[in-house]
């Protein structure tokens, strides 16, 4: 059989030439701007956990000239789930007869005292779903209450959106909401004066529902470049090609790298669903605070399903950072993993003490399967 024409496309974004050619165009765009900004760090972000799984995977790091710093941002959906929501499913799945259902990388997020899958190992009904359509499917097979974990960004949201606004989530169902937005995050960095960046990577998967439109505030109003790209080692390398030409150019705008699976205007009938049955709030995040406008709650039509309604739940305190612990500002871009004096010492993969160390989108857990700045599986060597 011979190749088939996906396989083709994605070595074409993992060829090594290709990354060569754009690694020496990276080279000369970072010598002129040396040269003509004295700039000694240009520090790039980006808001995603698979364009971090992408970076360190790939050495991208390891290929780019010392005088760029990729910073990973909040881009671990379930990393920024405050301790208090989690504490709520706990109580649910040990104090209620009810059926938690959660995703597998939430499962083992620490709460105040325990995760999920500690509440399980106590007698709690907890189960892992692959999706929200696997989590209806087990609702239905249950005889009791059953209550869906809902965490993630604007990628997730749809989904639970649409099942929800065309009535196909069974009678014994509820919801606990515990959706974030990214926007928000991003124009919170952007006004922290420790945080200084010269440009953003915008985030793939995100921008396939909110639009590459969504991040034009980031050139118009913050002055900085974007580039919304996607997943492969060639698309984060043209993003920061791209990135770097503008700011040689002193020309920012936005440029969707993307294009492929992101338009401008995004998803509209996703975001039509996801705004008839949610409502904008401000927002906890984990070891941050509130951030203003950056979560979503179930609007009051729809109240029969709000799991915190249903059981009344009500968590007055709750830890949401271990003493010595810097998720915070790992998620924020203040500090990496190595960092952090927990970071693979009293926080492990297998005994993780923060967030970030738990879902393969986190940055911690990250860096601790493919070592962060060190060379691994570098594309120049593939």
């Amino acid at each position: 059989m011979g190749e088939s024409p996906v396989s083709r496309i994605i070595k074409a974004y993992r060829d090594p030439a290709i990354a060569k050619l754009i690694c020496n165009r990276i080279t000369e765009l970072v010598k002129t701007l040396v040269k003509k900004e004295k700039k000694e760090i240009i520090k790039i972000m980006h808001v995603c956990g698979t364009h971090e799984h992408t970076i360190t995977y790939y050495g991208i790091r390891d290929v780019l000239p010392e005088t760029i710093k990729l910073i990973a941002g909040p881009g671990c959906p379930v990393c920024i789930v405050p301790a208090r929501e989690i504490d709520e499913a706990v109580k649910i799945a040990l104090e209620h007869d009810a059926l938690v259902l959660s995703y597998g990388d939430m499962y083992r997020v620490p709460g105040s005292k325990m995760s999920l899958a500690n509440a399980r190992s106590m007698g709690g009904n907890v189960q892992v779903v692959y999706g929200f359509r696997d989590a209806v499917e087990k609702s239905r097979k249950t005889k009791g209450k059953a209550v869906f974990f809902a965490v993630g960004f604007e990628t997730t949201q749809p989904t639970i959106a649409s099942y929800v606004a065309l009535n196909k989530i069974p009678p014994n169902m509820s919801i606990l909401v515990s959706h974030r937005l990214t926007v928000p995050a991003v124009k919170y960095i952007l006004k922290q004066p420790d945080i200084p960046l010269d440009g953003i990577i915008a985030p793939g998967h995100v921008s396939t529902i909110t639009g590459a439109g969504a991040w034009s505030f980031i050139a118009e109003d913050c002055g900085l470049p974007v580039v919304v790209t996607g997943f492969e080692p060639i698309d984060v390398l043209l993003a920061v090609m791209d990135l770097l030409e503008m700011l040689v150019k002193g020309k920012p705008k936005i440029v969707n790298e993307y294009s492929r699976a992101v338009s401008w205007n995004g998803n509209v009938r996703a975001k039509e669903y996801i705004l008839k049955v949610f409502k904008v709030v401000d927002a906890d995040w984990r070891g941050i605070g509130v951030l203003p406008e950056s979560g979503l709650a179930l609007r009051e039509t729809y109240s029969s399903i709000d799991a915190r309604k249903i059981f009344n739940i009500r968590i007055d305190r709750w830890i949401d950072v271990k003493p010595g612990c810097r998720c915070p500002d790992i998620i924020l871009g203040r500090a990496e993993p190595t960092d952090c004096p927990m970071f693979l010492r009293a926080c492990t993969p297998e005994k993780p003490l923060g967030a970030c160390m738990v879902s393969s989108e986190g940055t911690c857990a990250i860096w601790a399967k493919y070592g962060g700045y060190r060379r691994n599986v570098s594309i120049r060597d593939q």
